[in-house]
């Protein structure tokens, strides 16, 4: 990049983290279990049997967390909130510690000229209502729009950017389909059925929010494109419904109010009829769109894809720990796409990073100070950053950008395996260092972009 890029005035720097991953203390001053609470203490489901019990202990170093992101010079920070600490059997009372947590946190970030973007829905749905029937329960909906309008009665104005769900694909595909992630069900008939109501639950937080609130929400989706991995028709084919199952599938109801017609040839005779009334709801005006990127799909036909197949791996590619292929031009090609479907809706990138190796402690150098060097992901997140401009320079009205994550985490069912932080977390000490890729970032942050010009360190 020859030129310093120029951002819109107003573009946002952010970083992100979810409630789960970060918090620990998951049952403290009257919180309620999760359905990650539950699946992480069954044996076998997670790696080396890690869980959130203590995670990066944020629920008792908020407050030392903020004056990093602020010493960092974060402009924003997203996070989510824990359903089961505010409302412990997901419905009905409210438990005003865990609420107070929230309040507090936003405070604080709110002291420090950092701007919170709430997420109020990632992946830990309590487990009292999955009791119930979780998300196949179509009850889903109000559940869900009642513990919306508690946070929104209790942050909206100090909170002015609200997220619903986040990444609605991961939580079917990985929790109703393959059972890797929460609940852990394996079922092809239940997956459409789970989707369809995180869908309703989202339009249904969004009327409410409508009625409630006086700014922005949205939505968030992890997508990333489709491209074919020959010029066979197989292969073109099986793209394109790849493509519509993952980046598809959430947006077309939720901006278009339907649903892209090549899902009922995934599903096939799991696909159900859905009422039209449905569509009214799940079509709600959205004042933007969060997107989660962090590599591309390359397609090819067989007969499980798109509900079991990978990505097929590209010879001389550079690949992160989680084995995603590094391609940036795809986060342009993705957001030009997305202007062209559905027009100008803001857009913020609520996520976007690479989990490297880096090791369980920090290095020490000559001044005693730790150092974690991580010129991989410094990399990653340059060309990352790169391609947001050149969206811009295509006329993608983006907004900001939140790295993912802002600390090291529990990487759910990978548990303490992967490690996305731009700050290094000792899981041992719960020591806390910026990473050279954090230091980069900031300037990044300082110079309004301006940095990504300059040569690597």
């Amino acid at each position: 990049m020859s030129q310093a890029p120029v951002f819109p005035d107003g573009f946002l720097w952010g970083a992100a983290t979810a409630a789960h991953q970060i918090e620990g203390s998951p049952l403290a001053d009257g919180a309620g279990p999760s359905i990650w609470t539950r699946f992480a203490h069954t044996p076998g489901m997670t790696l080396n049997g890690d869980t959130g019990d203590v995670a990066c202990d944020h629920y008792r170093r908020w407050k030392d967390d903020v004056k990093l992101m602020r010493d960092l010079g974060l402009q924003a920070y997203r996070f989510s909130v824990a359903w089961a600490r505010v409302l412990p059997e997901g419905t009905g009372r409210i438990n005003q510690a865990g609420l107070d947590f929230y309040s507090r946190l936003v405070d604080e970030l709110l002291a420090n000229g950092i701007e919170p973007l709430l997420t109020l829905y990632h992946w830990d749905l309590p487990a009292a209502l999955d009791d119930r029937g979780g998300w196949l329960n179509r009850d889903s909906a109000d559940w869900f729009a009642e513990y919306a309008s508690v946070m929104y009665k209790a942050l909206d104005g100090r909170v002015k950017k609200w997220v619903t769900l986040n990444e609605p694909w991961v939580i079917t595909d990985g929790g109703y389909l393959h059972g890797a992630l929460a609940p852990g069900h394996r079922s092809l008939f239940e997956a459409p059925i789970a989707s369809h109501n995180l869908m309703r639950a989202h339009g249904a937080a969004v009327r409410a929010y409508r009625e409630i609130g006086a700014h922005e929400i949205g939505l968030v989706v992890n997508i990333e494109p489709k491209y074919a991995a020959s010029d066979s028709e197989a292969d073109r084919v099986a793209t394109r419904r790849a493509h519509a199952y993952m980046n598809e599938q959430y947006l077309h109801p939720a901006l278009l109010g339907r649903y892209p017609e090549e899902l009922e040839d995934v599903f096939g005779a799991a696909w159900p009829e859905w009422p039209k009334q449905d569509f009214e709801l799940i079509r709600q005006k959205l004042d933007f769109v969060g997107i989660n990127y962090y590599t591309r799909g390359v397609t090819e036909a067989n007969d499980s894809y798109p509900l079991k197949a990978g990505s097929v791996r590209q010879p001389l590619a550079t690949y992160s720990e989680t084995g995603w292929e590094f391609y940036p031009k795809g986060l342009t090609d993705l957001l030009v796409w997305f202007k062209q479907t559905y027009g100008d809706t803001p857009v913020y990138i609520t996520e976007n990073g690479a989990a490297m190796y880096d090791p369980p402690a920090a290095e020490v150098d000559a001044d005693g100070r730790g150092r974690v060097r991580d010129p991989l992901r410094t990399a990653y997140l340059r060309q990352h950053i790169g391609a947001i401009h050149d969206a811009i320079q295509a006329g993608v009205d983006v907004r900001g950008y939140m790295l993912w994550s802002l600390l090291d985490n529990l990487e759910w069912s990978l548990g303490y395996s992967k490690r996305f932080g731009m700050v290094h977390v000792n899981y041992a000490t719960q020591q806390r260092t910026p990473k050279d890729s954090a230091h980069w970032y900031s300037g990044v942050i300082r110079s309004h972009g301006r940095s990504l010009a300059e040569p690597l360190p």
